[in-house]
């Protein structure tokens, strides 16, 4: 049993908007606002936000994927030197398929406090408007670029439950091919561009998400949950009923 500190900072993981800079929670802001320090995936994209935010002085740690054993090492003196550090990504939750695992790990092994400051986050906004049975999921997150990909697929399909990935609009079409392979009955919902001016949702089978994509929309990151044929799901109210 671990109990942190409580002269060293805090990291607290914030979460931003998607898209949309008016998606973000009122303690988000404050604690932006309070830290003595904000790592962020990009320092550009984090100043547009702070900008918009009205939080200026703030020093920008970069910390991403490529740089991670130096800037947690980085993010670690600055938390025990007493200084309150907020993390934040490009967009959404940190963590969740973005930049931040290594670091909460490195903290818990530092004996570090962590917070979260819970916001948007692509996944649970698709879920919220998707008409597929989501009461029970498998979230896989983004899936191997080549070596790996097709098995991991396959693994998915036997589940037998509704699956949500996250793809990119270079992968998108790719993904459908291959889910028309292995899925080829699986009905999809897709979230594109959620938040933003252009975004879009759709629900049909993979032939019909296949020929919307085409007429030039596989641009933008997308959410694609995708729902196996022959499965049958409980509404939530009967789940409900289930455990009661």
């Amino acid at each position: 049993m671990q109990i942190p500190d409580l002269h060293n900072g805090t990291l607290y993981v914030v979460a931003t908007p998607l898209g949309n800079l008016e998606d973000i929670t009122l303690r988000a802001i404050k604690i932006l606002g309070l830290s003595g320090a904000i790592a962020c995936e990009d320092t550009r994209r984090a100043s547009i936000l702070l900008k918009h935010l009205e939080i200026t002085g703030k020093k920008l740690i970069s910390y991403h994927n490529y740089n991670e054993p130096k800037a947690i090492a980085h993010i670690i003196d600055i938390l025990e030197e007493g200084t309150d550090v907020a993390l934040i990504t490009d967009a959404g939750t940190p963590v969740i398929s973005d930049p931040g695992y290594a670091l909460i790990h490195a903290l818990h092994e530092h004996n570090l406090k962590v917070i979260p400051i819970p916001g948007p986050c692509a996944l649970t906004a698709a879920l919220s408007a998707c008409p597929l049975p989501v009461n029970n999921f498998f979230f896989a997150g983004f899936l191997p670029h080549k070596k790996g990909r097709k098995s991991r697929l396959e693994y998915l399909a036997a589940l037998q439950v509704t699956v949500v990935l996250y793809e990119s609009p270079f992968r998108i079409m790719k993904l459908l091919d291959e889910l028309g392979k292995i899925l080829p009955e699986a009905q999809i919902y897709i979230g594109r561009e959620m938040t933003k001016i252009h975004e879009e949702y759709i629900t049909g089978s993979i032939d019909e998400i296949r020929q919307w994509l085409a007429d030039g929309k596989t641009r933008g990151e997308f959410v694609v949950v995708v729902h196996p044929p022959g499965k049958k799901l409980n509404k939530p109210e009967e789940d409900y009923a289930d455990h009661h």
